[in-house]
């Protein structure tokens, strides 16, 4: 099941988080409550049997969402809930009058290249350092 982002979702989104991503790709405690709770955030929870299976966070900056994260538990994996959440999330933007969606992905990370390439974002640049030194992102676009 998918839902909005609730009070009380947070502590498990960053355990989630935690499992999800090594060091420096996971979020502080700290800065998973700002995106998941900023006036800008439209945040996305996959449910199953009460437990969080996955979410997804979208910052809206004007007509421009950006994809801040999406995680999703390894038992839930290859299940096409990933692609379940992104979808929400373009929905969720698409409401608010964006014309495109971005997101970063690190470029060692073939999964996640493949599963955004597939979903129809384009690879639109590098941005070096990206998640620190020596960690280089790629920069995706969709338009909506």
């Amino acid at each position: 099941m998918l839902r909005d982002y609730r009070d009380g979702d947070l502590e498990a989104m960053f355990r989630l988080d935690e499992a999800c991503f090594q060091e420096p790709f996971r979020f502080t405690h700290a800065a998973m409550r700002r995106f998941a709770e900023s006036r800008k955030a439209r945040a996305v929870i996959a449910e199953s049997a009460g437990a969080l299976a996955g979410f997804a966070i979208l910052h809206v900056e004007g007509r421009v969402g950006y994809v801040v994260t999406l995680d999703v538990a390894e038992d839930f994996r290859r299940q096409r809930l990933a692609l379940r959440l992104m979808q929400a999330l373009e929905h969720q933007a698409a409401e608010t009058d964006c014309a495109v969606v971005g997101l970063h992905v690190f470029v060692g990370n073939e999964g996640a290249i493949r599963f955004y390439e597939r979903a129809g974002y384009v690879r639109t640049g590098d941005v070096p350092g990206f998640y620190g030194d020596g960690f280089d992102a790629w920069a995706y676009r969709k338009a909506l």
